[in-house]
């Protein structure tokens, strides 16, 4: 049992333990430190093994610094298992034999489909979350017969509250008249170890108000749209750069693209395409223009070898930000 194995069975076996504090990624400003009670981590939990129907032992994939890997080391423990260490193991076909559930970022998704599908089809599930999943992606998985539940949530949340769209029991949703998502229930964090007034603005009569805009179909399926500061102001016009960026996705010449709004003098914020791939401009324009409004289209394309990535998988916003500005691409 390594170190951080034991310290959350410890904390999970504890006489009324104080909050487990986890670090929120930063990917888009200044890490938080979220302080999350034992009760909301295994209300995340119980609910977690009741919508999927079963409990097991889970493959830690990803960092248990951050909420997803601590609810997978939770997970396990809670069904009376250690969890499986990738990093014990020589490769993920190894480990994965060893465990029943799995949870992923979409890159590790990606890569793994590439030359793991077959370890991926052994789980009975595997959680997909930490970002915009591309539906080609979710697509590809599914015709490789892996069994994938897209999940929603931060840390403020106690990870994934949100599984193909449905709240888990207990949580409810709401859309603000700006498309804000707002989430109650028994996952809340308790507030922002060390800012109350940080505190103060998100968590507001029991809800949790989230960066982020959706909107609820009649079903109350929630559609994520991105986060409320992912929609570009250029040229006078709202550009969702989440729609965008998903439409660039599909492109044939592409495997991966993130889409940001930089500072500029002609138009407020360019929109800034972000590819890995063999896009140039015009062709990204010209594609965007078949499904969404021209003026939808970026302004700019950086072609890179890859996306940089935080430790726990997702794009780094900031750097490809900072880059453009500073004029390191």
């Amino acid at each position: 049992m390594n170190s951080a194995v034991r310290e959350l069975a410890a904390w999970l076996a504890a006489d009324d333990p104080a909050p487990w504090l986890v670090e929120t990624s930063g990917s888009t400003g200044v890490p938080k430190r979220v302080a999350l009670s034992r009760a909301a981590v295994l209300a995340s939990v119980e609910a977690s093994a009741r919508r999927l129907g079963a409990s097991g032992r889970w493959l830690l994939a990803v960092p248990s610094s951050y909420v997803a890997g601590l609810q997978v080391v939770c997970r396990s423990l809670v069904a009376g298992h250690e969890p499986v260490l990738l990093d014990d193991h020589a490769s993920f076909a190894e480990a994965a034999r060893d465990a029943d559930f799995v949870s992923l970022v979409p890159t590790q998704l990606h890569r793994l489909l590439d030359g793991d599908a077959d370890a991926l089809r052994s789980f009975h599930t595997v959680l997909l979350g930490g970002g915009p999943i591309d539906p080609g992606l979710r697509a590809r998985a599914e015709e490789a017969g892996v069994h994938v539940v897209a999940t929603y949530g931060s840390a403020e949340t106690a990870g994934g509250c949100v599984y193909d769209g449905y709240a888990l029991d207990g949580v409810a949703l709401k859309i603000d008249n700006d498309g804000r998502i707002r989430i109650a229930g028994p996952t809340l964090f308790d507030g922002y170890d060390g800012d109350p007034a940080r505190t103060a603005e998100v968590l507001v009569d029991g809800w949790f108000l989230t960066s982020d805009a959706g909107r609820l179909d009649d079903d109350g399926r929630l559609q994520v749209l991105g986060r409320l500061d992912d929609v570009v102001v250029s040229g006078g016009v709202n550009v969702p750069g989440p729609a965008v960026a998903a439409r660039l996705r599909a492109h044939p010449s592409v495997e991966a693209v993130e889409v940001l709004g930089v500072p500029d003098e002609e138009w407020g914020n360019r929109l800034v395409a972000f590819v890995v791939g063999t896009l140039d401009l015009e062709d990204a324009r010209a594609w965007v223009a078949e499904t969404h409004p021209r003026s939808w289209g970026p302004r700019q394309v950086v072609l890179l070898d890859a996306i940089p990535l935080l430790p726990n998988g997702k794009p780094d916003r900031l750097t490809l930000k900072d880059s453009v500005i500073q004029g390191g691409v």
